[in-house]
C-alpha cells in the first residue's frame, strides 16, 4: 500500500461510536491540499482547502473465489467523493452472472473446501489474525473509509476501526463456543443437539456505516462456519474489499469470502433470489428490506435478518442538567451527519425546560464545526451523495412550510460537495413530515411534552421501534421509560453505545433479529436434534 501513514496515535478499541466525541483530535502528518472553490463554511470553522488523502486504491475489482476478477459484462460504476462529487475510482459493476460466480464459489466452498471442516479453533486463529492486519492498516483502512463516505477522518480511526477489530476479535472467541445440549427426553433415548452452520450466506450491508456493518455480518457468519457472498452500498464499495483482502492475507480460503461491488436492482435482487443462498442478511432502508424479504420468500424462502429504519425518541425529562441533556441529544442526531439509522431525531423535552433547551440547543448547533472531514477539529463532513443532499433540503423545507420553527441552519454549506448545515426545528407537532420519517440527516427536530404517560405514547406512536433514548436522574423514571418505550435499544444517560457484547435491533418495520452479541449467533445456524435408541440404558 502506497498510503502515507498518519502520525495520530490510534486509540485502543472504543466501547462504544460514542467515544469519538470524546477523543483528543489527531495531527494528521503533511498533507497536500488544494483549492476546490468552497469558502463560504462558516458553521465552527471555514472550509477553504480539501485534504488530498494520501492513499492508492489498488482494489476495485469483485473479490470471487480469492481472486480479484472484473464484472462479466466488463462494467464499471464510479464511486464519489462526497466532499466535491469528484471521481475516487472506477470499480466493477457486478450483476446477476457475477453473483452466480460467487454463489457457486462460496458453495463449493461450503460444501467442498476446508472452512466448516476445519477446526473452530483454526478458524478463530484466522479471524484474529485478519483483526491484527486491520490493526495494523488501521490508518488507511479509516482514509478509504473517509474519503469515500464523507464521515470524519477522527470517527473512523479513533473509534470504528478500532471497534471492528474488537468485532472481529469478539466473533474469533466464539468461535469455538458453539455447541450443542444433551436433552432429557421420556423414554429410553440418547438426544442431543447440533449446532450448524447454516451454509452459503448472502449479505448486503449500507453505506453509512460500511466497515461496521460488515464486520457485524461478516464476523459472526464466519465464526459459525459460513461462507459469504456479500453486496456492498454502491456508494461505498472500496473499504470492504480493502479488509476482504487482509482476511485472505489472514489465511482464509478461497471462496469463503466473495465480495460484489453493484446496485440494488440488479446484484442485490439477484443475491436476494438466488436459490442455492440459504440465508440473507440486511440492513438499509425499511422500503427495500420488504422488497428483499418478498425476493427471499419468492424464491427458496430463505430466512432473513433485517435492521432497517428508524425514527428514534430522546426523550429530555425536567430533572436533568440541561447542558448535559443538549450536548447528548445534540450528538444523538448530528453523529455521522445524521446518517444514522438509531439517531435520536425526535427529540421530547419536558415544557418546563423547553425553552431553555430549545435555545441552547441552536447555540450548540451554530457551533458545530463543519467542513473537510479529514481537517482536525471538524465534527460534521458531507453528506453522502446527491440525492442523499436533495432530500433531506425536501424535508426541511417541509417542516419550515408546515409551520415548524427554524432556529438554526435549513440549507446548504458551500457551492460544492453536499454540506447542510446542522439544523433545529422547535414548535415541531407531532403529524409534520419531519417528525414522522426518517429523514437520515443533520436536522433535530424538537418536540414539547407535559408527563410520562403522554410521552410514552407519543414516542410510540411510530411504525419503528429501532432505538431510544432517555435523560433523567431519577431512577423510577428511568425504569418507567425503559419499560414503555417499545424499541430494540434504549440508552439512558448515553446514546450510540455499540459495545460488541450488546444485541442490535429493532420492533415493529425497524427489522427482525438481532445483530452483535450472542443473540447474532442464532442467525447464521441451524439446529439439529439427534436421537439414538439406547437398549437396555443405565440410567436415562
Amino acid at each position: 500500500m502506497a498510503a502515507r501513514r498518519f502520525s495520530s496515535v490510534i486509540s485502543p478499541a472504543a466501547a462504544s461510536l460514542s467515544f469519538f466525541l470524546k477523543a483528543s483530535s489527531p495531527s494528521y502528518g503533511q498533507y497536500s491540499i488544494r483549492g476546490v472553490g468552497v469558502n463560504s463554511f462558516s458553521t465552527g470553522a471555514a472550509l477553504e482547502e480539501l485534504i488530498i488523502p494520501p492513499i492508492q486504491i489498488d482494489h476495485s475489482q469483485l473479490l470471487i473465489n480469492g481472486q480479484f476478477v472484473d464484472a462479466a459484462s466488463g462494467k464499471t460504476f464510479p464511486t464519489l467523493d462526497p466532499r466535491t462529487g469528484d471521481v475516487i475510482a472506477y470499480v466493477a459493476e457486478g450483476e446477476g452472472e457475477d453473483v452466480n460466480r460467487a454463489v457457486l464459489a462460496a458453495r463449493k466452498a461450503f460444501d467442498e473446501g476446508p472452512w466448516p471442516k476445519m477446526t473452530a479453533y483454526e478458524r478463530s486463529r484466522i479471524m484474529l489474525r485478519c483483526a491484527d492486519l486491520l490493526e495494523k492498516h488501521n490508518d488507511e483502512v479509516a482514509t478509504l473509509e473517509t474519503w469515500d463516505n464523507g464521515k470524519t477522518y477522527e470517527q473512523a480511526a479513533n473509534a470504528e476501526i478500532p471497534m471492528v477489530v474488537r468485532l472481529f476479535r469478539y466473533y474469533a472467541g466464539w468461535a469455538d463456543k458453539i455447541h450443542g445440549l444433551t436433552v432429557p427426553a421420556d423414554g429410553p433415548y440418547h438426544v442431543q443437539t447440533l449446532h450448524e452452520p447454516i451454509g452459503v450466506v448472502g449479505q448486503i450491508i449500507p453505506w453509512n456505516f460500511p466497515l461496521l456493518m460488515y464486520a457485524w455480518k461478516v464476523g459472526p457468519a464466519l465464526a459459525c462456519g459460513n461462507t459469504i457472498v456479500l453486496k456492498t452500498a454502491e456508494q461505498t464499495p472500496l473499504s470492504a474489499l480493502y479488509v476482504s483482502k487482509l482476511f485472505h492475507e489472514a489465511g482464509l480460503p478461497p471462496g469463503v469470502l466473495n465480495v460484489v461491488s453493484g446496485f440494488g436492482p440488479t446484484a442485490g435482487a439477484a443475491l436476494a433470489s438466488h436459490m442455492q443462498v440459504d440465508k440473507l442478511a440486511f440492513t438499509g432502508s425499511t422500503a427495500t428490506g420488504k422488497v428483499v424479504l418478498g425476493l427471499a420468500a419468492k424464491s427458496n424462502l430463505k430466512p432473513v435478518t433485517l435492521e432497517l429504519g428508524g425514527k428514534s425518541p430522546f426523550i429530555v425529562c425536567e430533572d436533568g442538567d440541561i447542558d448535559q441533556a443538549v450536548e447528548l441529544a445534540h450528538s444523538a442526531v448530528f453523529f455521522n451527519q445524521g446518517q444514522c439509522c438509531c439517531a435520536g431525531s425526535r427529540t421530547f423535552v419536558h415544557e418546563r425546560v423547553y425553552d431553555e433547551f430549545v435555545e441552547k440547543s441552536k447555540a450548540r448547533a451554530s457551533k458545530r464545526v463543519v467542513g473537510d472531514p479529514f481537517k482536525k477539529g471538524v465534527e460534521q463532513g458531507p453528506q453522502i451523495d446527491s440525492d442523499q443532499f436533495e432530500k433531506i433540503l425536501r424535508y426541511i423545507k417541509s417542516g419550515i412550510e408546515s409551520g415548524a420553527i427554524l432556529e438554526s441552519g435549513g440549507e446548504r454549506l458551500g457551492s460544492r460537495g453536499y454540506y447542510i448545515k446542522p439544523t433545529v426545528f422547535s414548535n415541531v407537532q407531532d403529524s409534520m413530515l419531519i417528525a414522522t420519517d426518517e429523514i437520515f440527516g443533520p436536522v433535530q427536530s424538537i418536540l414539547k411534552f407535559k408527563d410520562l404517560d403522554e410521552v410514552i405514547r407519543r414516542a410510540n406512536a411510530t411504525p419503528y421501534g429501532l432505538a431510544s433514548g432517555v435523560f433523567t436522574r431519577n431512577l423510577d423514571t428511568a425504569n418507567t421509560l425503559m419499560r414503555g418505550l417499545r424499541a430494540g435499544t434504549v440508552w439512558i444517560n448515553c446514546f450510540d453505545v455499540f459495545d460488541a457484547a450488546i444485541p442490535f435491533g429493532g420492533y415493529k418495520m425497524s427489522g427482525q433479529g438481532r445483530e452483535k452479541g450472542i443473540y447474532s449467533l442464532s442467525n447464521y445456524l441451524q439446529v439439529k436434534a439427534a436421537v439414538t435408541a439406547l437398549k437396555n440404558p443405565a440410567w436415562l
